[in-house]
C-alpha cells in the first residue's frame, strides 16, 4: 500500500517511515500554515491513503498563538480531508484526548460529548470537524500521552531531569494511558489498509496505552526500569500552574477499535522498555 503522511519528523510520522511505501513530507514539502498547498499535494500523489500525523503541539503556547494552531490543526486537516475524499483516497487523522474536559473517572468513549478547555484541544476539534464534513472514507483516531526514543516527550525529559536530580514533583491527578509512537503508527496504518479495503469503516475512534496511569506513577516506572533512584514527590495539578488547562482524565475507551480492527490496547511498560533500550543504543 502507498501512503502519503503529512509529518516527518514529529514522534508518529518517524515510526511511520519505517513501513514500505510510505512517503512522509515534512515542513519544506508541506506547509501545514498553507492548508490549500496541502490539499494540492494530496491531487496530484498517486498513493492509495493519507495519513495525517502532522500538527501544532505547543499546547501551552497555542494559548497565545491561536491563529496559527486554529490553521495548522484545523483547516488544514479539513482541506487534507477534502482533497482525499475527491479523490475517493482513504484519511486517517490523529488526534487528542483534549477534546474532552476531563470530567469524571470513567474512559470516554468515541461518541461522548466534547468541551476542550484550551486552544489546543480546540484546534484539534475543528480539524475532526472538518474530516468528517468532508464526507469521504476517513478514520479520527483519538490517543494520548506519546512517548518514543525520538521528539519531545514525557521520558526523554524525566531522563534528563532524573539524570540531575534526586527528587522531581510530578501531577499525579492526570491519569491516562500512555502510548507509545511506534504502537501508534502500527495501529493508523492498519486503519489505513482497512478502510482501503471497506470504507464503512470510517468514524472516529480511541488507541490508547493499558493499563491507566498519573504522570506521576509513569515517572516512576521509568526510574524504577533505568534503576536512577530519583524519588517522585505526587502533586496536584493545582500545584503546577501552566498556561493552558490539562484534562484531568484523559482514559479513553478503546473497545471499538478493537472491535473494529482488531488492535489491541498495548502494554505501556513492554512499549518503554523498548523506548530506553532504543535510547540506550543511540
Amino acid at each position: 500500500m502507498k501512503v502519503l503522511v503529512f509529518g516527518k519528523t514529529g514522534q508518529v510520522a518517524t515510526e511511520l517511515a519505517r513501513f514500505d511505501g510510505v512517503t512522509c513530507l515534512g515542513r519544506d514539502e508541506a506547509d501545514l500554515t498553507d492548508p490549500g498547498a496541502c490539499e494540492a499535494l494530496i491531487t496530484k500523489t498517486d498513493a492509495e491513503a493519507v495519513i495525517n500525523a502532522a500538527a501544532y503541539t505547543a499546547v501551552d503556547r497555542a494559548e497565545e498563538d491561536r491563529d496559527t494552531a486554529m490553521i495548522v490543526n484545523a483547516m488544514a486537516p479539513a482541506a487534507m480531508a477534502a482533497a482525499a475524499a475527491a479523490r475517493g483516497l482513504p484519511f486517517v487523522h490523529i488526534s487528542t484526548d483534549y477534546v474532552f474536559d476531563g470530567a469524571g473517572t470513567d474512559p470516554w468513549p468515541p461518541g461522548a460529548a466534547t468541551g476542550p478547555l484550551g486552544v489546543y484541544g480546540a484546534s484539534k476539534l475543528g480539524g475532526e470537524q472538518g474530516v468528517r464534513r468532508a464526507d469521504g472514507a476517513h478514520a479520527i483516531l483519538r490517543t494520548a500521552w506519546v512517548f518514543s526514543a525520538h521528539g519531545n516527550n514525557f521520558v526523554k525529559t524525566m531522563l534528563r531531569l532524573g539524570a540531575d536530580r534526586d527528587r522531581l514533583t510530578i501531577v499525579a491527578d492526570q491519569i491516562g494511558g500512555p502510548t507509545s509512537a511506534r504502537a501508534i503508527a502500527g495501529a493508523v496504518y492498519t486503519i489505513a489498509e482497512t478502510l482501503l479495503r471497506d470504507p464503512a469503516t470510517s468514524g472516529t475512534y480511541h488507541f490508547s496505552g493499558a493499563p491507566e496511569v498519573s504522570w506521576a506513577g509513569f515517572a516512576r516506572e521509568i526510574f524504577a526500569r533505568t534503576g536512577q533512584g530519583t524519588i517522585v514527590e505526587d502533586i496536584p495539578t493545582s500545584a503546577y500552574p501552566t498556561p493552558a488547562a490539562r484534562p484531568l482524565n484523559a482514559r479513553l475507551d478503546c473497545s471499538a477499535t478493537t472491535a473494529t480492527f482488531g488492535i489491541e490496547r498495548p502494554d505501556w511498560r513492554q512499549d518503554l522498555a523498548e523506548v530506553l533500550a532504543d535510547l540506550k543504543m543511540t
